[in-house]
């Protein structure tokens, strides 16, 4: 029998360059967040579980103001992301202030998810047919029961130019693949802009690209098996890394080092979904006109719940 997919998001940045929770911003018609239509997407395309990665400070009011309008539609679970969460032997460094990065959320989550899971961030609509691939590659590997010599693993991806703000730079992981379609590498890339689609960061300055790159936007499935390479890599990371106050252990070098291990392999699944998200305040009134739209053709219902 095969077991409903979980779905864990990760909700815990502090979402300093848009100025506020955007978690709990309302951006669709009747007040609805962006998780709101996550959360609605994967129970349509049948996801048992949510599993929120969050930060404690902010847990009252992610639970009250979001999370309680799926009480009884889902059941849904808390792991917390914190500073200090990290393997025995390794400690905080003095003066460094937040947690390290998307990798280390979905570590926290390792004794909370025993099933399939899928992953996404907290802050982009990656639309309903992401999901419809995320559940339907999910129930396929449960139902295999693990018949690959290396656990098998997907990424969905998105077109680079149809992810890009018009408000300022972002971060992108710009991927490349096989002939075989699956996963190379993943190359996380700062700087890129809308207006000349160049990096602009110090690790790849005047970087150009096409915009028909596919990227990831951190929108994943994982079987359990994930966890035991993770767990390694983050180790390994502290030990390099760990003494820097603003290093990040990044999820999608971190399926990319296994990649490049052997260890594991990915598809990657192109979508047809429409992607948008919030990066900067500025970009809230595109994202509420998109979703407006989508409600009109009848993609989704004025009211979600």
């Amino acid at each position: 029998m095969s077991t409903a997919p979980t779905l864990l998001i990760l909700a815990a940045g502090m979402g300093s360059r848009y100025g506020g929770l955007k978690q709990v911003d309302p951006v669709g018609p009747s007040g609805e967040t962006i998780l709101d239509y996550a959360v609605f997407d994967a129970i349509r395309e049948g996801f048992g579980r949510v599993v929120f990665v969050i930060r404690r400070e902010f847990a009252k009011a992610f639970r009250d103001q979001v999370a309680a309008k799926y009480a009884d539609k889902i059941r849904v679970d808390y792991v917390f992301q914190s500073l200090d969460a990290l393997p025995p032997g390794f400690s905080v460094p003095p003066g460094r202030e937040k947690p390290w990065g998307t990798g280390h959320a979905v570590w926290c989550a390792r004794d909370a998810v025993t099933e399939p899971f899928a992953v996404i961030g907290a802050d982009d609509f990656f639309g309903r047919d992401a999901f419809r691939q995320l559940a339907g590659f999910l129930r396929d590997e449960a139902s295999s029961a693990g018949g690959e010599a290396a656990p098998n693993f997907a990424m969905i991806g998105y077109r680079l130019a149809n992810t890009l703000s018009e408000n300022g730079a972002v971060s992108r992981g710009v991927c490349a693949t096989g002939a075989d379609g699956r996963l190379a590498g993943v190359v996380e890339h700062a700087g890129i802009r809308r207006e000349e689609v160049a990096a602009c960061d110090d690790s790849a300055a005047g970087k150009k690209y096409s915009g028909d790159e596919t990227v990831s936007m951190n929108c994943w499935a994982f079987t359990p098996a994930f966890f035991t390479a993770l767990d390694e890599q983050f180790e390994a990371f502290l030990e390099k890394r760990g003494g820097e106050l603003k290093s990040e252990f990044y999820l999608p070098e971190a399926l990319s080092g296994q990649v490049a291990q052997r260890l594991v392999t990915v598809e990657v699944r192109p979508t047809s979904a429409s992607w948008f998200g919030v990066t900067y305040r500025e970009d809230k009134p595109r994202v509420q006109a998109a979703l407006a739209e989508l409600v009109a053709r009848g993609e989704y219902p004025l009211r979600l719940f």
